[in-house]
């Protein structure tokens, strides 16, 4: 009976300690999670609904001459198509264990924070992987590999291939004229496969190919990268005068047709593409389990949805 006096004795300083621990916690934002800064994230759904709807829509019409008194008025088609994103709960926690607590009210110390940290961080790359990568256990869709969306190859690099590597699609053997028709090809192409209403606002690269455009001249004698004249004057920021963003990014080293990599533009925005996560991560309430104090951590995430896949693109072989 003493060991089971003594977990519930302490049970109010460990729900004080934890608290105190987890609003810093929960402060903390981890800047290699990639998530966040590249897709739009929906928190409206209920925390406890079991799957998120919405419709993918594609219009079309033409309008035409018409008189003042005219029957034959042409109207607008529609295509609607309903999607279902099922929502599931991941977990994950920490605990303290009976010596270690009483031995902190003992010295006068706080419990220590850093199994929180850890089980925050964990859902994060929880997250950031079911968001980027999909997840084959619940069928969930990620940005890098995502059905529908449209992909092709890089050309093959040409006679003037700086390595002699003709039939190279790598951008390393290519010349930077060559690289920067790729890229702009690929920012193209959202606009062209949505009857120029819409263009890639955001692009992603294997972080080699980003680090080869950072550190590769423009031109030979050049103080100016590849990376560096295409954030001026790539085909965006001339078309809507707003900066296009660049970034490279883990995990597209081998996205691409026969495991090379893989370059992805997109609209970065609501409508095009958002994560749904009903439930934030949380940590309940302390629970006394055994000689240990558990504090579990819960969410609940619906994953990816591509709802406008002609504004999202893919480029391979460029590694």
């Amino acid at each position: 009976m003493f060991a089971q006096d003594a977990m519930q004795a302490n049970l109010g300083f460990v729900t004080a300690q934890t608290s105190h621990v987890e609003a810093g916690v929960y402060r903390i934002k981890y800047p290699d999670i990639q998530y966040p800064s590249l897709i739009p994230v929906d928190y409206s759904a209920n925390s406890w609904a079991t799957s998120v709807t919405y419709w993918s829509m594609d219009g079309a019409g033409k309008a035409k001459w018409a008189s003042g008194k005219a029957f034959d008025v042409p109207t607008v088609g529609l295509r609607s198509e309903k999607f279902e994103t099922s929502v599931h709960m991941s977990a994950i926690g920490y605990d303290y264990g009976l010596e270690e607590v009483n031995q902190a009210k003992m010295l006068g110390v706080n419990l220590g924070n850093e199994k929180a940290l850890i089980a925050r961080r964990v859902s994060e790359e929880f997250t950031d992987e079911v968001a980027l990568n999909g997840d084959a256990e619940k069928n969930m869709k990620g940005l890098y590999d995502y059905p529908g969306v449209p992909s092709g190859a890089a050309p093959a690099a040409g006679a003037d291939s700086p390595t002699g590597q003709t039939a190279s699609l790598k951008w390393r053997d290519k010349t930077p004229d060559d690289i920067i028709a790729d890229f702009n090809s690929l920012v193209l192409g959202t606009f062209v496969a949505t009857n120029t209403t819409s263009m890639s606002d955001t692009v992603l690269l294997p972080w080699d190919s980003y680090l080869y455009l950072s550190s590769t001249p423009r031109a030979t004698g050049s103080d100016m990268s590849i990376l560096e004249w295409l954030v001026k004057n790539n085909v965006y920021t001339a078309k809507y005068r707003r900066p296009l963003t660049i970034s490279g990014v883990r995990g597209l080293e081998t996205k691409g047709a026969g495991s090379t990599g893989r370059a992805v533009a997109y609209r970065r925005a609501p409508e095009v593409l958002k994560l749904h996560v009903p439930m934030p991560f949380q940590f309940l309430p302390v629970q006394v389990q055994g000689l240990s104090y558990l504090v579990p951590g819960v969410m609940r995430l619906g994953g990816l949805d591509i709802r406008l896949p002609k504004e999202v693109r893919y480029l391979d072989g460029i590694m």
